[in-house]
């Protein structure tokens, strides 16, 4: 997955902006797009059971 995280200029001043490919999620500083980040690639990188397979009806 691609993160980015890079600092904008708004119209009230400088914001930060965490692209996910054609999405963008922006944060009032750089430590709150840090840690989305860090939170987010977590969440990506963390064990996903699959799903039980459907059980014969009997």
């Amino acid at each position: 997955m691609d993160i980015q995280i890079r600092a904008s200029q708004g119209p009230l001043g400088t914001c930060w902006q965490v692209r996910l490919g054609k999405h963008q999620v922006s944060f009032r500083s750089e430590e709150e797009a840090c840690r989305f980040v860090a939170t987010l690639q977590a969440r990506v990188q963390a064990p996903h059971p699959l799903p039980a397979e459907k059980r014969q009806a009997g």
